[in-house]
């Protein structure tokens, strides 16, 4: 991705499901997520190849998804039970899918594909113009590890055999809050590149713009388990509510 999700969701969507195999939804996330929804709709922002939202409708709870990239909604279409998800193609600062909502959510990241902090305020604005009164939107964002940065870069080997080598390279603009990465394969076939550039936000800025779409914190946890967040975390869960009044 060159700063643009649906970029990102183009050049991800051939190896998007086997890069995150390893990393399923988990019962407590699944279960946390159709208790909010209750008996009313859903809306995943980002909804992908339909990682989440599938085993989420297969749950009976009705729910759409939102994507930018074409190519990442035909492999959720090509899916069993894909067609239990209405996707709609758009962008996260426009929601073009009409509410109301009883949950809106955004899962492992996808919040910071909005490469500047006004598209972010503006996704916060927009999520809160769709959810009911009394609805909830949910954000699972990491909780930034700056200290993997030597002199603003970072090069790290996340897999390695007689068959292959991966390795994660990545730039960091502090300033802008800015990191450019590439998920690097060596293989018998050549190299391949697997880009993305993220805009991570701090917890308490996410606040701050939640605050500013009128929503309201209730519940912060490190992981979709309920642990306690800590300054310890390496990520976090956040509900956010539309006042009921």
């Amino acid at each position: 991705m060159a700063g643009d999700s649906s970029d990102y969701g183009d050049l991800w969507a051939d190896t998007y499901d086997v890069e995150h195999a390893q990393m399923p939804p988990s019962d407590a996330q699944l279960e946390l997520l159709a208790t909010f929804a209750g008996s009313g709709r859903a809306l995943e922002l980002g909804v992908g190849t339909g990682r989440v939202a599938i085993p989420l409708a297969r749950r009976g709870v009705q729910v759409d998804g939102l994507d930018s990239s074409p190519a990442m909604l035909a492999k959720l279409a090509a899916k069993p039970d894909g067609d239990m998800v209405k996707a709609t193609l758009g962008d996260m600062t426009e929601i073009s899918v009409p509410g109301p909502f009883r949950l809106v959510y955004v899962v492992i990241n996808s919040l910071f594909l909005l490469t500047t902090q006004a598209a972010q305020i503006q996704c916060f604005r927009k999520v809160a113009e769709v959810l009911e009164p009394g609805g909830r939107f949910v954000t699972e964002c990491f909780f930034p590890d700056l200290g993997r940065f030597d002199r603003g870069q970072s090069m790290r080997v996340t897999q390695i055999s007689g068959s292959h080598l991966k390795v994660d390279a990545s730039r960091h603009d502090p300033v802008k809050q800015i990191i450019v990465g590439s998920h690097v394969r060596i293989d018998n076939a050549g190299v391949s590149l697997l880009p993305v550039t993220i805009r991570y936000s701090w917890p308490t800025e996410l606040d701050l713009m939640a605050q500013l779409a009128g929503l309201v914190l209730t519940e912060r946890w490190d992981s979709w388990e309920k642990a306690p967040y800590s300054t310890n975390s390496g990520g976090v869960v956040s509900v956010y509510q539309r006042p009921a009044g």
